[in-house]
């Protein structure tokens, strides 16, 4: 076995948690969480998810260190603690089967919205094209319960991101770079609607342009959100 651990991997897996990986140190590195808050996770063709472990810095993890699950939550490989935030990652996963990766993170401006129990408005096109519309809040439950991956995954049937209330961001996509990236539009926006707010008062996109653009969304999700790799 190498330093990382991949030499122990099957190439699924080890495609799987080199990017769930890749998605972990970018988020820590650009600032979405601190320490060794959030979690991330992928799912892996032979129906098992690759999580990051519990407890352990982003700079000093490696594939070696990141564990898979079956969607009951048994552990199937690892010998880390999965994320303390399974059950959101598993909620997600079982509802949407074309849902690739999930991110957790808790960036500052979308954080600011949660704790307001605000939505973010899609104030912007790109926001309609990555994430379908605005980015509402879920009701408040209580980290890593049953109920708050429940509540997470019923509110992303028509977006790639929820906000929890008092709590962060979670954000979905085709894979852990795609969620990743809409995450950061997300944070992107929440910057942007919380400045344009100290401007004035924000326009609105025309409606008929965020019912193009959400079919755009919707289109893009249901056609390219299953990678051959992953089957």
């Amino acid at each position: 076995m190498n330093a990382d651990g991949a030499d122990d991997l099957a190439q699924p897996r080890l495609r799987t948690a080199q990017a769930v990986l890749a998605a972990a140190q970018a988020m820590y590195a650009k600032g979405l969480v601190e320490g060794t808050a959030g979690n991330v996770s992928g799912r892996v063709g032979d129906g098992t998810l690759c999580l990051t472990p519990s407890s352990l810095g982003y700079e000093a993890m490696r594939v070696g260190d990141l564990v898979f699950v079956d969607l009951d939550g048994s552990l199937v490989a690892g010998d880390g603690h999965p994320s303390s935030e399974k059950a959101l990652h598993l909620a997600c996963y079982r509802q949407w089967p074309e849902v690739g990766g999930v991110v957790h993170c808790h960036p500052l401006y979308a954080s600011m919205f949660a704790v307001a129990r605000q939505p973010i408005p899609a104030a912007i096109e790109e926001v309609v094209i990555y994430i379908g519309g605005d980015v509402e809040v879920c009701d408040y439950h209580l980290t890593g319960s049953d109920e708050l991956g429940a509540a997470v995954a019923g509110a992303l049937g028509r977006r790639s991101a929820v906000l929890m209330a008092n709590h962060g961001l979670v954000t979905v996509g085709r894979d852990p770079a795609e969620a990743l990236r809409a995450a950061l539009v997300v944070e992107r926006t929440a910057h942007i609607v919380w400045g344009a707010r100290l401007l004035g008062s924000p326009g609105s996109v025309p409606e008929k342009v965020n019912e193009d653009f959400a079919g755009v969304y919707r289109w893009i999700r249901e056609s390219a959100w299953v990678p051959e790799d992953r089957f």
